[in-house]
């Protein structure tokens, strides 16, 4: 040992206490994207403030110096979705490939996130950020000669249809893998198929069509079936008789 082993060390020689990293400071975009990570993990069901909190690693307190509360939290969610949003400038022409466009990337938007369609499902655009957004959603159906009275519930109607579709695909994600849907799709079209077909004759002949398609498929006939729809209203000089539908 050394003579030097044995000799305290100078207290200005003393290792400094090591210091605290700098914490984060807690925003409104850091407790959204903390809520996220709660609903993708554990669900619609059990996202909570607290839950928000303990993922954030902070006091529930702290949370409400920025939400007001869970329901002002779920609104900033639903706004979330929007973001990065911009929709084309209407065009008579394209018009219904505008309308099948928006919903497309809505109901992509809706699939990131575990139960976001419970979440959209529950608010209305008609905050001060998405009027804007909902502004040329109606310039695009105006742009196709729909009239006011089919305007004025088309957005509610394609909404509707992505939040139902969406929260039905997800609904059964969760359930079951894909293997388990292959099995029970091939057993409901067995079963369909085998019945007596001068009884139901229709159920018989459909057997093959009514379980096997592929969701983006299911997602794609009835989204054209609503705008040729909407498109049967339409007043504008290109419509067949340039007549407003009955």
């Amino acid at each position: 040992m050394s003579q030097q082993d044995d000799v305290p060390t100078p207290p200005w020689e003393r290792p400094r206490k090591r210091q605290a990293p700098a914490r984060i400071p807690l925003t409104r975009e850091r407790i959204v994207d903390a809520a996220f990570v709660v609903l993708d993990r554990d669900g619609f069901d059990k996202l909570s403030m607290r839950q928000v909190a303990a993922e954030l690693g902070v006091a529930v307190s702290a949370l409400y110096v920025h939400v007001d509360d869970k329901d002002e939290l779920l609104r900033l969610m639903y706004n979330r979705l929007f973001e990065g949003v911009d929709l084309p400038e209407p065009d008579p022409e394209t018009w219904q490939e505008q309308i099948k466009d928006f919903a497309r990337s809505g109901r992509e938007r809706l699939l990131r996130h575990r139960d976001m369609a419970r979440i959209s499902m529950a608010h209305v655009p008609f905050t001060v950020e998405l009027l804007p957004h909902i502004e040329k959603l109606f310039a695009i159906l105006r742009a196709g000669g729909l009239p006011d009275n089919v305007m004025a519930i088309a957005g509610d109607l394609l909404s509707t249809y992505m939040d139902g579709f969406t929260l039905e695909e997800n609904m059964w994600r969760e359930r079951m893998s894909d293997a388990s849907w292959q099995t029970i799709s091939t057993e409901t079209e067995n079963y369909f198929a085998s019945l007596p077909p001068d009884r139901f004759p229709n159920l018989v002949a459909l057997a093959d069509l009514m379980v096997g398609e592929t969701n983006d498929y299911r997602f794609e006939l009835g989204l054209d079936i609503i705008v040729r729809g909407l498109a049967s209203y339409s007043v504008s000089p290109s419509s067949p008789d340039g007549d407003e539908a009955s």
